[in-house]
């Protein structure tokens, strides 16, 4: 069966035949030309206007993914309608010879068109001469033997579909939970800690059921330009690690941050070695996007772990590790801030693509700060650095990620207010979570730290503005997911929906950057 790859039109330009995450004919399959696109420019081989849904469809669908499940319905029952039918028949026969790249211009590709298009593609049986809406249940007749029924088929597309970012829920319930041990309320920090707990065992055994079964896609995931989402696997254990450290479990402090920095060590310098090396990119800034501020974030985690760890154990390789990675973190979110600074004044941002994952340029700083704090708890004979210089190099990052606050608060204004972009949850809604979390914590120990009351006393305030965050995005959350498989006539959606290949553009944290 040839490889079917979701992109959007304007995230890359093509590589060679065969390529790893840009693979053979590449298609358009929008029914209008994506805007601001020169069509001497565009990197495609063809264009199938005809096999996108028809109009009456997309302005009912209006990409409210809760209505997802019945467009998906919709569009599968149209593509075997007259309208359609050429056109879908020259895609099918294109995916029987070769390998597609499915080229679209839409934000979010996971709730696409463009994702039904490969689920049929790649159904078996979508490359005969039976109707395309055979995929669905109806009155009567069952679903394929070849899909498994009801829950297992939710699970197995949800896996298949899982997002690289998707450990930002963990990252986020866990640094929130931080926020609240320090702050003195014990129980809530621990029922945060045991979801964050629940989540992780359910999401990395995902990740490695996805690496061995869905190889082309996550390889394709890993060589695309939101890579750097994929260390939130690093981050989330060394988080959960400085975690566990202050409540005197050291032993599972140590595993967490032993998987964690084994992580950190392969995407650290894997992501950036296959951008390097495999990728082939045009000459613009485009694919520079929030998520790239994980490279330093994932060091810093390792920092903050490391460090934690060794204030209760001995030895001085932990405090070494931490000293290291702290110093190797400031220089990447400097490398990094200069390049997505370049992307947002350089080239013009649309507030479509202006999504949460921005907010990680504030989180990565914050991070920084806490890592610095914890270096100044250890013994000064282990840390390499003077005490001066972490206490005034973390003051300014601090004082830096406060500044970064109404910038960013301004930019969610123009995008969602002024622009009037509808405010949906998506995933990348946590890589708000996190930064804001990271933040009350960092000033809270500052302050701690420098003997600055006003700064412990902000702090505490800030902790529960933390937790107010989390609440309302994990209620959006739940919101979602309970919208997302709407009832038809034929049964529920939900249970009839297989697999959708992933996109390379997630959704978490969205379109650039």
């Amino acid at each position: 069966m040839s490889e079917i790859i979701c992109r959007r039109i304007d995230e890359q330009t093509p590589s060679k035949d065969g390529e790893v995450g840009e693979v053979g004919e590449r298609v358009l399959v929008d029914r209008v030309w994506p805007e601001g696109l020169r069509r001497q420019d565009a990197p495609l081989d063809e264009w199938l206007r005809e096999v996108a849904p028809s109009i009456e469809l997309q302005r009912w669908y209006g990409h409210h993914p809760q209505r997802f499940g019945e467009f998906r319905r919709r569009y599968l029952t149209e593509l075997g309608d007259q309208r359609h039918k050429y056109a879908a028949a020259r895609l099918r026969d294109l995916a029987q010879h070769r390998s597609l790249t499915l080229l679209t211009s839409t934000q979010d590709m996971d709730h696409s068109h463009t994702a039904v298009l490969a689920e049929w593609l790649t159904e078996p049986g979508s490359r005969d001469e039976r109707r395309p809406d055979a995929a669905l249940p109806e009155h009567g007749r069952t679903a394929p033997s070849s899909r498994p029924p009801g829950h297992r088929a939710a699970v197995s597309a949800a896996v298949a579909n899982l997002n690289a970012g998707a450990l930002a829920f963990v990252m986020g319930t866990g640094i929130v939970s931080t926020a609240l041990y320090v702050n003195g309320a014990d129980t809530a920090s621990a029922v945060l800690l045991w979801v964050a707990l629940a989540s992780y065992a359910v999401l990395v055994p995902a990740y490695g059921w996805r690496l061995l079964r869905r190889r082309e896609r996550f390889v394709a995931d890993l060589l695309g330009p939101r890579a750097f989402a994929f260390l939130t696997l690093a981050i989330s254990s060394n988080v959960l690690a400085a975690r566990f450290v202050p409540a005197g479990h050291t032993a599972v402090a140590g595993a967490f941050l032993a998987f964690g920095t084994l992580g950190w060590v392969v995407l650290d310098y894997g992501i950036p070695l296959a951008l390097i090396t495999t990728l082939k990119r045009g000459p613009s800034l485009d694919q520079v996007n929030g998520t790239w501020f994980l490279w330093s974030v994932g060091t810093e985690s390792v920092a903050v772990a490391a460090a934690s760890l060794a204030r209760v154990t001995p030895g001085h390789a932990l405090a070494v590790l931490a000293v290291v990675c702290w110093a190797v973190g400031l220089m990447q979110y400097l490398l990094t801030a200069a390049l997505v600074l370049a992307r947002l004044l350089a080239r013009p941002v649309q507030p479509e693509g202006l999504m949460t994952s921005v907010w990680i340029f504030m989180g990565a700083a914050a991070i920084a700060v806490l890592a610095g704090v914890r270096l100044i708890a250890l013994h000064p004979g282990t840390t390499m650095l003077s005490r001066p210089l972490v206490i005034g190099t973390s003051v300014v990052l601090w004082a830096f990620s406060s500044w970064l606050i109404p910038l960013l608060l301004a930019l969610g204004v123009w995008r969602h207010a002024l622009r009037r972009i509808p405010l949906r949850y998506e995933l990348g809604w946590w890589n708000l979570v996190f930064p804001v979390g990271m933040y009350a914590v960092t000033t809270h120990e500052l302050g701690r730290a420098t003997a600055t009351s006003w700064m412990t006393s902000v702090g505490r305030w800030e902790v529960w503005i933390a937790v107010v965050f989390w609440a309302v995005v994990f209620a959006a959350m739940v919101a979602a997911r309970l919208g997302a498989h709407p009832t038809t006539a034929h049964g529920s959606a939900g249970a009839g929906q297989t697999a959708r290949p992933q996109s390379t553009a997630s959704t978490a944290p969205g379109a650039l950057p």
